[in-house]
């Protein structure tokens, strides 16, 4: 018979051998690290607070300890003041101060410290001292090659869909764990349509879907979905969060992006054709240096480019050199987040504390983005404005511009002609011995009016004129050169020149040599683009990851250096990158994929499953689906599914030309009594759009319906932002009951229930539950909503009642979160 053997006793022969087993990493890494992360570092930690002096985040932390000695004493456990804590074993001493921690979780740290306490961190913190050691910092995890991983085997061979249930099953299995059970059919596949689309299915898909459910429906609907334009519009928002993107250029001056569209629609049509993501990669660092078969291609590689200069800069900042680095900075941050998973920006002023990255590597990039063309100063005293390029120009254009100057030219002649016949009325007045009569007064007011109106519109058409195509987009410098350090960041104290070049950590063969008169971007994106990338395919698989099953498989998932999180299943982890990459980059069968795992249809309720609650209460391995808020995007857009006001895009700019700040050098403004020409706040077709493509500003309140997105936790645009927060708080509740959208979409919802006339009562409330819950209704609801109905005070209008119950749906923890 085979004998069971503890992990921890593996760890202890390690220990008497003198060295420290990769058992004894794993066994650190995926047990005792994040109870640290999770329980402690909040205030014992260099990231957070350091109560009491003692820092639990490296070993030379809990050697030293706090002001009351060393917090642990390896091999002894009545000894260390870290056990007798969270044993709440004495009154003055129990940690975390808040609630004890679970048995599971004191057992699992009373077994490290017995064990002798190993702790694998002890390497970084010595390279971490001795300055940057590439060779160390290369033996961390996400810098080792992406290895090819065969799925494990399973005790529960019935249980896996495809190869991701194996490896999830497999550490399940070995933690004396067993995965949930299966989430209803009506919960699956409101689930995936938001995921993979952020709409509601329809009352037709939801009632197809459930009349006959099986392994082929599922694998239709997954596929109806990644081939839908709701798809590109959905992960095009995700990537929108790794940009800083917005339609102002910087938070001061609030000056009109009027070509950031142009990058949002690019990125709508790349998601929706399945564009490889290494070339995907390649056209947004670095497109304007790629070869173009086609004047579209060459569009497109253009457009891409705006994932560069689409940032916070403070454009009209009186330091130019400062301004120039702070724009550099943020370029070179947002390429390592977005990108590798990588913190640069700290490089900046000095070599990293923790991850080995020198400041050699970060000017290796920045020199890269100095030596490209991002901002020119304009005519307008000290501002300046960020780099646009003209674009081929395509049939469409030139069919827009020979339309506007068809009305251009018709209003002109319209207005030639009621000034023709206005003049022998004014030159009239000007006889003294004349009378005009009232009718004559009258139409001369009228054609005064019709001229002063025409002028208006004449007025913003031209300011206006589309003209040639243009995108915010990059180009070459005509002198590319190396960039010197600066000390502490401070443009104005510069040190020794670092030669262009990429993150030495994370190469496999020498620097790439640069041609004379290129900035290095093409070297720079085809080595994120490159197979052998240890970090890019991981990067990008963790992402999706996350958006489907709400946390990572690295939960840092814009961070993963030394003090990031370790993967919960990193052989999961390289199946996946490796996968993705072999067959050709595809996000599309990367989600597909994932959206066919048993693991993905598993029910987000732990009730049944008390035993798992305990051992695993941060569902790390993964035994039910994580439960998720809609973020704000979906929230607007359901209601207005679900209302059926939901209209197509009509594209172009999200902020209006209309908008005050860009309007305000005109000489016609809304006191020049043009009755046709008024400022506003949205296009009215914006109303019902959905919310990718309204206007997203830098600073103040977001504009007309975009508000709520301010309330459930859109990210700041200055920020990158791969994990969005999700936060529980009053002013959530209060603008479901308070605010004029809900209202509108629960009354546009009652008016087309009501417009049915053919339906009885009870069959419009199990329309508004499939509308709104995506669910059919249960006999209790039903009988609620009818008594609801029939309570409503006499003389209530019938909408008025509907639109009340339609409202109080849209309000419910089942509306606005994602089993």
């Amino acid at each position: 018979m085979r004998r069971y053997v503890h992990p921890w006793c593996l760890v202890v022969a390690a220990l008497n051998l003198g060295t420290l087993s990769s058992r004894a990493v794993d066994v650190f890494r995926d047990q005792v690290e994040p109870i640290l992360r999770q329980r402690c570092y909040e205030c014992h930690s260099h990231a957070g607070k350091i109560k009491g002096g003692l820092t639990l985040d490296s070993p030379s932390g809990w050697q030293k300890g706090g002001e009351s000695g060393p917090a642990l004493v390896p091999g002894a456990l009545d000894q260390s003041r870290l056990i007798k804590a969270v044993r709440y074993a004495t009154p003055d001493l129990e940690m975390p101060p808040k609630a004890k921690l679970p048995a599971s979780e004191i057992a699992i740290l009373e077994q490290w410290v017995a064990a002798g306490a190993p702790d694998p961190r002890v390497a970084a913190i010595v390279a971490a001292k001795k300055g940057v050691d590439i060779e160390a910092g290369r033996k961390h995890w996400a810098y080792q090659p992406v290895r090819e991983t065969a799925p494990p085997p399973v005790r529960n061979k019935a249980w896996p869909l495809n190869e991701v249930d194996a490896f999830l099953l497999a550490k399940l299995e070995s933690a004396g764990l067993q995965p949930g059970a299966a989430a209803e059919a009506h919960t699956w596949l409101r689930r995936v349509t938001f995921d993979l689309t952020g709409l509601p299915p329809t009352e037709a898909e939801i009632a197809a879907f459930i009349a006959a459910p099986s392994p082929q429906a599922h694998e239709r609907v997954v596929d109806r979905l990644l081939d839908s334009m709701a798809y590109g519009e959905r992960w095009a928002r995700h990537w929108l969060d790794l940009v800083g993107y917005a339609e102002q250029i910087g938070t001061e001056g609030k000056i009109f992006a009027e070509h950031a569209w142009r990058y949002r629609d690019y990125l709508l049509k790349s998601f929706s054709a399945d564009k490889p993501f290494d070339r995907f990669i390649r056209e947004q660092i670095a497109g304007d240096l790629l070869p173009a078969a086609t004047p579209q291609e060459r569009r497109e590689n253009l457009i891409a480019t705006g994932f560069i200069v689409l940032g916070d800069v403070d454009i009209n900042s009186i330091d130019k050199l400062k301004m120039e680095y702070d724009f550099v900075d943020s370029q070179v941050s947002k390429v390592g987040t977005a990108f590798l998973g990588m913190t640069l920006g700290c490089v900046r002023c000095h070599d990293h504390k923790f991850d080995a990255i020198g400041q050699q590597d970060y000017y290796g990039i920045a020199g890269m983005f100095r030596s490209t063309k991002t901002t020119f100063r304009t005519n307008l005293g000290i501002w300046s404005n960020v780099y646009r390029v003209p674009l081929p120009e395509m049939p469409e254009d030139r069919a827009a511009a020979s339309e506007h100057q068809k009305h251009l030219a018709t209003w002109h002649q319209e207005k030639d002609k009621l000034t023709a016949e206005l003049k022998p009325l004014e030159a009239a007045l000007k006889d003294k011995a004349h009378t005009e009569s009232p009718e004559t007064k009258k139409h001369r007011a009228e054609l005064t009016t019709q001229i002063k109106t025409l002028e208006g519109k004449i007025a913003h058409a031209e300011y206006f004129d589309p003209g040639k195509p243009q995108a915010l987009a990059v180009a070459d410098v005509a002198e590319p050169a190396d960039m010197r350090l600066t000390i502490r960041g401070n443009p104005y104290a510069q040190g020794d020149t670092m030669p262009r070049g990429l993150v030495r950590v994370a190469m496999w063969a020498p620097q790439p040599q640069i041609p004379a008169r290129q900035s290095g971007r093409l070297q720079l994106a085809d080595w994120i683009a490159d197979v052998r990338h240890p970090l890019t395919a991981r990067v990008a698989v963790n992402r999706v990851w996350q958006k489907l099953f709400g946390e990572g498989l690295v939960r840092s998932v814009d961070y993963f250096g030394i003090r990031g999180e370790s993967p919960t299943h990193p052989e999961l982890l390289d199946y996946l990158a490796h996968r993705f990459v072999k067959e050709g980059w595809s996000q599309k069968k990367l989600i597909r994929l994932l959206a066919l795992s048993r693991a993905y249809r598993m029910t987000s309720s732990a009730g049944e499953n008390a035993h798992a609650s305990e051992n695993d209460p941060e569902n790390r391995l993964l035994w039910h689906m994580n439960r998720q808020r809609l973020d704000a995007e979906s929230i607007r857009d359901a209601m207005l599914a679900a209302s059926g006001r939901l209209a197509a895009p009509a594209g172009g700019p999200g902020l209006p030309l209309e908008f005050p700040e860009n309007v305000s050098g005109l000489p016609l403004t809304p006191k020049s009594n043009h009755p046709q020409f008024a400022i506003k706040t949205e296009r009215p077709s914006q109303n019902y759009e959905r919310t990718l493509y309204l206007p997203v500003v830098r600073t103040g309140t977001q504009l007309g319906s975009a508000r709520l997105r301010d309330v459930f936790d859109f990210p700041q645009p200055a920020q990158i932002t791969g994990k969005r927060n999700e936060t529980t708080v009053p002013t959530q509740s209060l603008y479901l009951l308070n605010a004029d959208l809900i209202r509108q979409r629960a009354a546009d919802l009652a008016g087309d229930l009501l417009a049915a006339t053919k339906d009885s009562d009870p069959s419009r409330i199990a329309r508004l539950w499939l509308r709104v819950l995506n669910r059919p209704v249960t006999a209790a609801e039903q009988a609620d909503a009818l008594a609801f109905l029939k309570d409503t005070s006499p003389g209530t209008p019938a909408a008025a009642a509907w639109t009340e119950l339609a409202r109080a749906l849209f309000g419910t923890n089942e509306f606005l979160l994602r089993y």
